[in-house]
């Protein structure tokens, strides 16, 4: 057997060994008339560390805008929230803003969820070392589906959804999202949910393609873990990142570009790709201020408290888990 041979064989057993709904997602999506692959898997460990890296960027506002008013009005989302609840944070990532609310409740325990285990578990490492007394139960696991959290006693729960990933889902699957986290959060709960306003084109559109590249490469990395992990053969270099704002749809979309005629083969699927043609990797979508409280109710909350900052660029919402309809 010569070694393209070999190689190969290696490929197709790694792909066998792969997330079986990974390779759901990505066989679906590339079959698709508009190519697709859901966001959630550009986070794996490298891409983990490039979305952090992104939050650093100067084009980057969201990041920074949402910590300033968490920093501002803490005190006030504190007395609103109450102390001695447990925090779960759905989709925790490096939790670099955290900190911020654990110090202004000071939460029962704190629950982190990321999909990506190794990355979770380092970012909790760094996390236990400021709250050395707070029990933290680190959650690997897809959020978008019901999950089963660790016993937490009888403590009421705050979910903490920051960094407007909200956005990332269509309207259909934001009210399902919201809902399943009603339902993981249980009875009496709050969501605490960043949300990004929408906004001039100038502005968005640097956010999600800046200069430094570190977005494509972000983008771009989804591909790499496709080689790596379902035996694909993609040239990833005849692929470019591409960002562009959606007006009808009121959001950024990130799509990966191929910029000529290009074949390869995904789990030995073949997949044909014209020059121009994309795939899409992920949506950002942008709210008015009272689309974001009907997407809540839908969702099953109901929004208590708004906060903002003074360019409005982006608002913190506390809602409550709205309890069963008796009328109208």
């Amino acid at each position: 057997m010569n070694l393209a041979c070999t190689e190969r064989n290696l490929e197709l057993n790694t792909a066998a060994k792969a997330d079986p709904a990974f390779l759901a997602d990505v066989l679906a999506g590339l079959s698709a008339r508009q190519k697709t692959v859901p966001a959630r898997w550009l986070y794996d460990h490298r891409g983990s560390e490039l979305f952090e890296a992104i939050t650093a960027l100067p084009e980057y506002y969201p990041t920074r805008t949402e910590r300033s008013i968490l920093e501002r009005h803490a005190k006030d989302m504190a007395q609103r929230v109450g102390r001695g609840r447990v925090v779960i944070e759905f989709g925790s990532g490096a939790s670099t803003k955290t900190p911020l609310l654990l110090s202004a409740i000071e939460p029962e325990a704190y629950v982190p969820i990321d999909v990506s285990g190794e990355f979770l578990h380092e970012s909790v490492q760094v996390l236990a070392r400021s709250f050395p007394a707070l029990p933290v139960h680190p959650v690997v696991g897809d959020f978008t589906k019901p999950l089963q959290l660790p016993r937490l006693g009888r403590s009421l729960r705050l979910g903490f959804f920051p960094g407007s990933t909200i956005g990332n889902f269509v309207a259909p699957d934001a009210v399902d999202l919201l809902r399943t986290m009603a339902t993981t959060l249980g009875d009496a709960a709050q969501l605490l949910i960043g949300v990004d306003r929408i906004k001039e084109p100038q502005v968005l559109v640097p956010a999600y393609d800046d200069a430094a590249g570190v977005t494509a490469r972000f983008n771009l990395n989804l591909l790499t873990r496709i080689n790596r992990e379902l035996g694909g053969t993609i040239p990833v270099d005849s692929f470019r990142h591409r960002a562009i704002w959606n007006d009808h749809e009121a959001r950024i979309e990130m799509h990966l570009l191929a910029v000529h005629d290009v074949t390869f083969e995904v789990a030995d699927r073949i997949f044909h790709m014209r020059a121009g043609e994309t795939i899409h990797t992920e949506n950002s979508i942008k709210y008015g201020t009272r689309d974001v409280r009907v997407l809540l109710r839908a969702g099953g909350w109901t929004p208590v408290a708004e906060w903002t900052d003074p360019q409005r660029l982006f608002s913190v919402v506390l809602a409550e888990a709205t309890p069963p309809r008796l009328g109208p």
